[in-house]
This record gives C-alpha cells, structure tokens and sequence, in this order.
C-alpha cells in the first residue's frame, strides 16, 4: 500500500501495527487497551464537579466526547464504535458509583489501571519492541481504535 495516499487512520495502524506483530501482545492489548481506556474513563468519573449543578462523570464526558470527536474524524464507523463503547462505559461507571460510591469506583478504577497496564508491559516485552506511545502520545488514542478495528475486520465491516 502506498502510505503517501492513505488515509489518515490507515497510516496510524500501519505504524501502530509495526509495534505490535506477536499475537501474545495482541492478545494481551485486546483485553488490556479496554481495560485501560474504562479505567480513564473511571478516573475521570471521580474528579468532583466544580459546581454544584454538575454531577460526577462531567470531566469523563467532556473526554470522551473530546476523543470521540476525533475518532469520527478518522473514521465515521469507528466513530460510532466508539461512541457506543463510550456511552457503555459510562453507564458502567454510572452503575458502579451508585453501587460502590465514588470511592470504591475509584479504588477499582486504580486497580484495573495497574493490572492493564502490568499486562501492556509484559505483552511489549514478549515483543521486543518498545509501546508505540513512547515515540508519540497520540497512540494513546490509537489503541482504542486499533482494537476496535480489529474487531471490525472479524465481522468483515469496513472502517
């Protein structure tokens, strides 16, 4: 494929790809990229409101919406991927806040946060090759969506 007439979204998966051939990592970056994005998402959740008519939960809507936009922009279908992924995860830490608290989904928001994150490390050291987001930040937000991709392509739909 000639990268130079690309899209966007094609190159970023091209060089996140690169970084990611052994299929342990990958595996590993199937279960542990969600994990990571919900545990954000969570993290964010509890950030308490500046004021008082907003609830917990503004400052992680204010993010996805922010990654959302910028997923829609690479890709109208994994846009929409996303903004379902977005809106379950919410509803997750919605559910879980009024279960747990504030606190609890915060300690668990942690907890998931280490664990992937643990997992990551040891999928890139299987590897051999250093996380992508090391060379760029932006495969922060690439990973999501690489996943999701995945996903894409075992149901044969197009991205």
């Amino acid at each position: 494929m000639d990268m130079s007439a690309a899209r966007p979204i094609d190159r970023w998966f091209a060089s996140y790809s690169g970084d990611h051939r052994n299929s342990t990592n990958q595996a590993i970056h199937v279960i542990a990229v969600p994990a990571i994005m919900w545990s954000v998402i969570a993290l964010l959740w509890c950030i308490p409101p500046l004021l008082p008519w907003f609830q917990y939960g503004i400052w992680a809507a204010l993010a996805m919406f922010g990654a959302w936009a910028y997923y829609n922009r690479l890709s109208r279908p994994l846009g929409i991927g996303m903004l379902i992924l977005f809106f379950v995860s919410g509803c997750v830490c919605r559910l879980l806040e009024d279960r747990i608290g504030v606190r609890g989904l915060l300690y668990s928001a942690i907890g998931v946060f280490v664990v992937a994150w643990i997992a990551q490390f040891i999928g890139h050291h299987i590897e051999g090759r250093r996380p992508s987001f090391l060379t760029d930040l932006t495969y922060l937000l690439i990973g999501p969506i690489w996943v999701l991709a995945k996903l894409y392509r075992q149901f044969g739909w197009k991205y």
